[in-house]
């Protein structure tokens, strides 16, 4: 017998937070893996920084894609883990191709702020349901991702 979730959340309000959660993940697992194939593909007079700074940004990704989808599952729905449904549903053009390095930071700064904004617009619906947990998930994944960015960002200054 499967026993009902009485959190104080209507079935409702988890759906649609749930919801949210999954394209957070999507953008989250699409920046996860431009990131890795950036770091993978970089050249040129800055490798070696860019190739570390991706490596760091990927390696968080990682840890925080499954904080995601455990939230997802703890508010009783499943987490979206496939490619075909991430790229349904994110807001983070894939890479195909090769940039160049200086393109690759700008893809990156956009990935980190679709991120931020996926977070930011899932925040409003949390803070309306008093969902303190999930809200406190999307803060941390904002601070992460505007430092991220901004740091992205800094690399492109003359």
């Amino acid at each position: 017998m499967v026993m009902q979730i009485n959190i104080g959340l209507s079935e409702t309000q988890r759906k649609q937070i749930s919801d949210g959660l999954n394209k957070l993940l999507a953008d989250s697992y699409t920046l996860y893996l431009k990131t890795h194939n950036f770091h993978w593909n970089v050249t040129g007079p800055m490798f070696s920084t860019l190739h570390l700074l991706f490596e760091t940004q990927y390696s968080e990704l990682a840890l925080a894609v499954d904080l995601i989808a455990e939230r997802v599952r703890a508010l009783g729905h499943y987490a979206e883990a496939s490619y075909s449904q991430f790229s349904k549903i994110t807001g983070i053009k894939e890479e195909i191709g090769h940039p160049n390095a200086e393109d690759m930071i700008r893809q990156l700064i956009e990935g980190q702020e679709q991120v931020v904004r996926t977070a930011r617009e899932l925040l409003t619906k949390c803070e309306d349901a008093h969902d303190a947990p999930t809200a406190d998930l999307l803060t941390q994944r904002m601070e992460v991702h505007e430092k991220n960015a901004w740091m992205l960002r800094s690399l492109l200054e003359k």
